[in-house]
């Protein structure tokens, strides 16, 4: 990409940044997923009969399911509400002197940047509550939540930008709907499919089936991931031991599931950037 490009592209973020930040969603958002990372690190203790605040690697532990069903909805439904074109205001972006998709990265960059700044402010607050109550001792693994929220992120918007590019202001509602379905499929219907499956199926087949299951679904993929790298190879305690002979080791599993993982970010922004330019703005 030309410079002149990448300024444009970094023009439109800003923009979008600035109307994300002042946004009371996103504002709301920061403040509960602050309060729910502190409710997770004090949980496990309460559950298990004891009190006080866990240390980084047991909230790492903690927050990964609640990374993988908030996350994917806040970054479906904050993109489809940044990136569905008002009227009027549309017509005005894209006739300026600017490619379709240089303006389209511009402003999935801004949402991107506000959602994951977002996150940072909550993992944030966690942190350094959990760093003067115990400690640094696991704060890789805490990291490696992080990381995972963020990739989550990326993936879900290139979704959100599929579904909205080119639309009309009208479809709005319609949007918010379908990227409703698309969080249920992807986070609670694919492994209930899955397992279905599996289920009909010999042994052999079936675990094969549920590690292909656990590669192609891109909330799968980064929940092993980051289970992985915040737990070790015991994360699933055989299973995890079978997962990794068949991708073929630590570094196959870390290929293939950052291959499905990639393949999900580039292919829905791909598909989007061709939806936009079709549209009749």
């Amino acid at each position: 990409m030309k410079p002149r490009s990448w300024a444009a592209v970094w023009l439109c973020a800003r923009q979008e940044l600035r109307l994300s930040v002042r946004s009371r969603w996103t504002q709301t958002f920061t403040v509960v997923f602050a309060a729910l990372a502190l409710a997770v690190s004090a949980s496990g203790y309460v559950l298990s009969g004891g009190s006080g605040i866990q240390d980084f690697a047991r909230t790492a532990a903690s927050l990964v399911q609640l990374v993988l069903l908030l996350v994917p909805l806040t970054s479906l439904l904050f993109g489809v509400m940044a990136l569905t074109p008002d009227a009027g205001a549309a017509e005005l972006l894209f006739s300026q002197p600017i490619a379709r998709q240089t303006v389209l990265a511009g402003r999935l960059l801004g949402v991107f940047l506000a959602i994951v700044s977002a996150q940072s402010i909550g993992f944030g607050a966690a942190g350094l509550v959990l760093f003067a109550r115990t400690g640094q001792e696991g704060v890789a693994s805490f990291l490696g939540v992080v990381g995972g929220a963020f990739v989550l992120t990326a993936v879900f918007l290139g979704l959100a930008a599929l579904v909205a590019a080119g639309g009309a202001s009208t479809r709005r509602a319609r949007n918010l709907a379908l990227v409703l379905v698309i969080w249920f499929v992807a986070v609670v219907l694919f492994d209930v499919a899955a397992l279905g499956v599996a289920s009909l199926l010999p042994s052999g087949l079936a675990s094969r089936v549920l590690m292909v299951a656990a590669i192609v679904n891109p909330v799968d993929a980064v929940r092993t991931g980051t289970l992985l790298v915040v737990e070790g190879p015991t994360a699933f305690g055989a299973a995890s031991l079978a997962f990794l002979r068949f991708t073929g080791g630590a570094a196959g599993a870390t290929f293939w599931l950052g291959a499905s993982v990639l393949a999900w970010i580039l292919a829905p922004l791909s598909a989007a950037v061709v939806k936009l330019n079709r549209a009749d703005i």
